[in-house]
């Protein structure tokens, strides 16, 4: 047998409990599996589950493939490929791509990607004098790092631009205190869907994968933004959108040895394709979602990917669905509304069936599936069908597997395709 496909040493490195439910694919494969977590807050995730270090430096020497899960390891692995270690995500650059809006805006105007007109600004009176001299439609987008900065994405409704103009108004004391670099970016109107796929530090592998997110707490795309709330997709092998987006990216990621997942988010109308953020990382849950339309085994295909084969992935027809299963205090934090459900145990009615079933902050005490950490992000559910409607049916019929006190989800995942898809297709994308 080729010794690339013997059992492997796997080093997941994560700022928080992201990328714990893909180490545990790993490990049911066979592989050895180890995690850091830097996180305080995060410390009895996947107790009893994953083998956790204090130190992941330490087995560096260790690992076969280290694996970072999140932005902000870009240096690390650099150096890490540098020194000819298999490495999968991260790489300074991309990093910048994704944390920085401007940076990454003007990146894909570089490489002639079709990017709406956008403005920074760092003071709120210059953004407001904007506005009232070039009036128009916006979205309001916070530049900074953190998820609660991100939370205060605002869009725009009216073509003048005044309902920015009031909030902004209103807002600019307390926000000059949260904000510190923000940007205008001109609205369009159309159909939201990303592209993305995995880059193998030269090419990307096919199948390319189109998602559709749904981002907002409550259905009808309602309430404050979330990581993800669940997300529909499907695999694809020949595709405009990839060809007007990732494809034109493809030599500055070799340029710079990146090895991982890349997505670009875009709306699409029947004028054109317009990119509006990279994600420069495995997205949560849609590594989970991914997993359930995948069919080579994930350990050996992290692998390949992080040794720079070429190799086409094998993966499902039809659509994926996946649905996000949260309590309180999710998409915020709050130790004290949390310590209501911490170690609360996760059970299912048929504990005989739990396909489908992905992990989030868990972990596991005398036999049982319990909460852990501090967010509330229980348990992402998937399911695949040759259609749309079979898929949303199983991932819904899973899901009533569950019992968890005061779970909730977003009981609309994947509907938006049935009015979209009509438009896509008219618009020749799909």
């Amino acid at each position: 047998m080729n010794n690339q496909f013997h059992l492997k040493k796997f080093l997941f490195v994560s700022f928080i409990s992201l990328s714990g439910d893909l180490a545990w694919k790993v490990k049911k494969e066979g592989h050895e599996v180890k995690v850091y977590i830097e996180s305080k807050d995060d410390s009895d995730v996947y107790d009893s589950m994953l083998d956790k270090v204090e130190k992941w430096e330490d087995y560096v020497d260790w690992a076969d493939v280290i694996i970072f899960d999140d932005v902000g390891f870009g240096a690390f692995a650099d150096k890490l490929r540098k020194d000819g270690k298999l490495v999968v995500g991260g790489s300074s650059y991309t990093d910048k791509t994704e944390d920085d809006r401007e940076f990454g805006q003007d990146e894909m105007k570089k490489y002639g990607l079709n990017t709406l007109p956008h403005y920074n600004f760092d003071n709120f009176e210059t953004a407001i004098d904007f506005l009232k001299s070039n009036p128009g439609r916006y979205v309001f987008k916070p530049n900074g790092t953190s998820s609660g900065e991100k939370n205060l994405l605002f869009i725009g409704e009216e073509e003048d631009g005044r309902d920015i103009i009031e909030i902004m108004e209103h807002n600019k004391i307390v926000w000059a205190k949260k904000i510190k670099n923000f940007q205008l970016q001109k609205f369009i109107a159309g159909v939201e869907v990303a592209v993305g796929g995995f880059f193998n530090g030269n090419k990307f592998i096919y199948p390319i994968n189109i998602n559709f997110e749904h981002k907002k707490l409550f259905p009808g795309e309602r309430g404050p933004f979330t990581g993800e709330m669940g997300t529909l997709m499907y695999w694809n092998y020949s595709s405009v959108l990839f060809n007007a987006t990732l494809a034109k990216m493809a030599n500055v990621l070799s340029e710079n040895k990146y090895v991982g997942y890349f997505d670009i988010n875009c709306i699409v109308n029947g004028r054109g394709i317009y990119p509006l953020e990279i994600t420069a990382r495995f997205g949560y849950p849609t590594i989970s979602i991914q997993m359930e339309g995948i069919l080579d085994p994930i350990g050996d295909f992290l692998h390949k990917l992080a040794r720079g084969e070429e190799f086409e992935l094998k993966t499902k027809k039809g659509f994926q669905v996946g649905v996000v299963v949260a309590v309180p205090p999710y998409p915020f934090t709050s130790r004290e509304i949390f310590s209501i459900y911490k170690d609360c145990s996760i059970l299912f009615k048929n504990s005989d069936n739990v396909e489908g079933i992905h992990w989030g902050d868990v972990k596991m005490l005398d036999g049982d599936l319990k909460l852990a950490g501090e967010s509330g992000y229980a348990l992402v559910v998937t399911s695949s069908g040759i259609t749309v409607d079979e898929a949303r049916k199983q991932v819904y019929n899973r899901i009533k597997n569950i019992r968890l006190q005061d779970m909730f989800y977003r009981v609309d995942i994947g509907t938006r395709w049935f009015h979209d898809s009509d438009k896509l297709q008219s618009w020749g994308y799909i």
